[in-house]
């Protein structure tokens, strides 16, 4: 938010000024989020609930339990997984499934020929 404090009058400085002298007040007297957030994480508990099943988003990530599952792999790396599919014209050339398909593939399954001729039996 951006005011031209050059354009105002000194009448709607001081406005401006007793607004803003409010508005600190009021969030002064607020207490942290943090702090708000662990309440109503230990009485969502207390209850019984989950903050996913009251609100349909996920749970702070200190309410999670050790091990959990992702839900998206973005940004971590996975373990390697033992090639599927094999170039037929390069044996050396394969493919595990993950990721976007190589070029190899993509470009004999443009002509029409199906995934699974390239399965590694």
């Amino acid at each position: 938010m951006s005011i031209d404090l050059n354009a105002l009058s000194a009448k709607e400085l001081d406005a401006l000024i007793n607004q803003a002298k409010k508005r600190k007040n009021t969030l002064s007297k607020r207490k942290p989020i943090a702090v708000v957030r662990k309440k109503l994480t230990a009485l969502i508990k207390a209850e019984g609930y989950t903050v996913a099943e009251l609100f349909g988003g996920a749970a702070p990530k200190a309410d999670k339990a050790p091990g959990a599952t992702r839900k998206s792999t973005k940004g971590y790396k996975l373990g390697k997984v033992a090639p599927k599919y094999r170039n037929p014209a390069n044996p050396k050339e394969t493919w595990a499934g993950r990721g976007k398909q190589p070029h190899w593939l993509a470009a004999y399954t443009d002509n029409g020929r199906k995934l699974e001729e390239f399965l590694i039996k």
